[in-house]
């Protein structure tokens, strides 16, 4: 009688599947670790360690491919040459006579067409952006150098890298459990998981750009009080019938003030370092 044809031969091979899937699971959750730990370094604006998945090149050519996809979704580069100037201008700037300048990111400061969606945002590598409906609301320069300083240190602390290194690990993670336990569901439960402890990751990012920031706005020559301004325009937009982009990627406002203020307090003491 051949094995197979038994029903405990049947089962015995269903056993010896479930065995390999646990072993390939533990395997894939190993390397994914190990490839995470591996990739630790320290970050020489921050002083912190790191966990990055990327080289500086690589970063800066993901950031430059991005760039036309991200400009076409906010319907294209602003037409506006002054207001264009200006945010190239105060851009430059703060990474001019700032620690910037001594990195190797690409820095480049755009504004994008789109006057309805109140955001900015950065790439990896150095592509900065600003939308018409968020330069609107601003009324000094001030306020202008708080939102880019925010952004620019969101490129040389590398918090996209570390994200992408992030979702790297929890990729694989997930992969394993889904390998060893032949479960979507599963597989879906550490996803969620995941998507929750990058939440906490970019609350922490949002912060300390916000607390750096200050840091480049005085090295660059601008009153960081530009950046409370910021916190209350937006605070104040936050009021109508729709909430600003920018507010669903940002923390609240009214929580980021005191922890503005408190870093434009401890500035003399924190910010030595990133002057030019």
């Amino acid at each position: 009688m051949r094995l197979s044809a038994s029903p405990y031969g049947y089962s015995s091979q269903q056993g010896g599947g479930s065995s390999i899937r646990l072993i390939l699971g533990v395997v894939i959750a190993i390397i994914s670790i190990i490839s995470y730990v591996a990739s630790r370094s320290v970050n020489p604006v921050t002083g912190e360690n790191q966990y990055l998945s990327l080289t500086p090149d690589q970063e800066i050519a993901l950031g430059l491919q991005s760039a036309p996809e991200m400009i076409q979704e906010f319907g294209g580069l602003s037409t506006d040459q002054n207001a264009q100037n200006t945010v190239d201008n105060i851009g430059m700037n703060i990474v001019n006579k700032s620690v910037a300048h001594t990195t190797p990111w690409q820095f480049n400061y755009n504004v994008l067409a789109d006057q309805q969606t109140v955001n900015a945002f950065a790439l990896p590598g150095g592509q900065v952006f600003i939308t018409e409906a968020l330069l609107s609301q601003l009324t000094t320069q001030d306020e202008i150098a708080g939102v880019l300083s925010h952004e620019t240190i969101h490129v040389l602390a590398r918090h996209s890298a570390q994200q992408i290194a992030s979702s790297d690990l929890t990729n694989g993670l997930i992969g394993a459990v889904g390998v060893a336990s032949g479960d979507a569901n599963t597989a879906q439960t550490a996803a969620v998981i995941g998507q929750l402890i990058g939440l906490k990751y970019s609350r922490d990012d949002e912060t300390q750009a916000d607390t750096l920031g200050v840091c480049l706005m005085i090295a660059s020559g601008y009153n960081p009080q530009g950046m409370v301004e910021v916190m209350q325009v937006l605070q104040t937009a936050s009021g109508g019938s729709s909430q600003p982009e920018f507010l669903e990627t940002h923390p609240n406002p009214a929580n980021r003030i005191t922890q503005i203020q408190n870093a434009i307090q401890n500035a003399p003491s924190n910010c030595g370092s990133y002057r030019g």
